[in-house]
């Protein structure tokens, strides 16, 4: 991801930052629509590929750029964002800061095989019923549902996993840091 003000989107402190993503689907001739989610990196919760506007992008492709980073997809991306959505963004420190999140539909064209955060996260294709139902946000579920024009009927909408803990983020940390410790190790013995 790349942040172009160390992080600091939205002026004063207390304002809600921006990020912006894309939104990836395609059109598979038996499928049908599809929507492609990307599992984040501390959580493994299933998201959109999203980050911070970068200097000399327009916040369109810096979304495409994003979509790139994360998933290794190239596309024709929307000049303008189809709708936005509310999330908490755990910080290192564990504290959790308000985000607005601006989205573009991605329209894929092409998936690399190699990309820079490949190994780092898990991608899926799904149907958007299966999108929208597999996101935590409730307003990113409605913006998936209402661009694929489908209905999700309300006792298929559980409520959103709670955001994880504090600790629950260090000790993710932690478990990643040991394991990469330890596969350097065992390069050496």
């Amino acid at each position: 991801m790349t942040d172009t003000a160390g992080g600091k989107q939205g002026g004063k402190s207390g304002q809600r930052r921006r990020q912006v993503a894309a939104l990836p689907w395609r059109v598979d001739a038996i499928a049908g629509l599809q929507v492609l989610l990307v599992s984040s990196r501390e959580t493994r919760r299933w998201v959109i590929p999203k980050g911070w506007p970068m200097k000399g992008k327009t916040n369109a492709q810096a979304a495409a750029q994003e979509a790139y980073e994360e998933a290794g997809l190239d596309g024709r991306i929307e000049a303008e964002p189809i709708g936005e959505y509310p999330y908490l963004k755990r910080l290192k420190s564990g504290a959790a800061r308000p985000v607005t999140v601006d989205v573009y539909p991605l329209e894929v064209t092409g998936e690399h095989a190699i990309w820079p955060e490949k190994g780092q996260r898990t991608l899926k294709w799904m149907s958007p019923v299966e999108a929208a139902l597999a996101v935590q946000e409730p307003e990113l579920r409605d913006l998936i549902a209402r661009f694929a024009k489908v209905e999700l009927p309300a006792d298929e909408r559980p409520a959103p996993a709670p955001a994880p803990t504090p600790m629950r983020v260090a000790l993710t940390r932690l478990r990643r840091r040991i394991t990469v410790a330890w596969g350097r190790r065992r390069r050496w013995l």
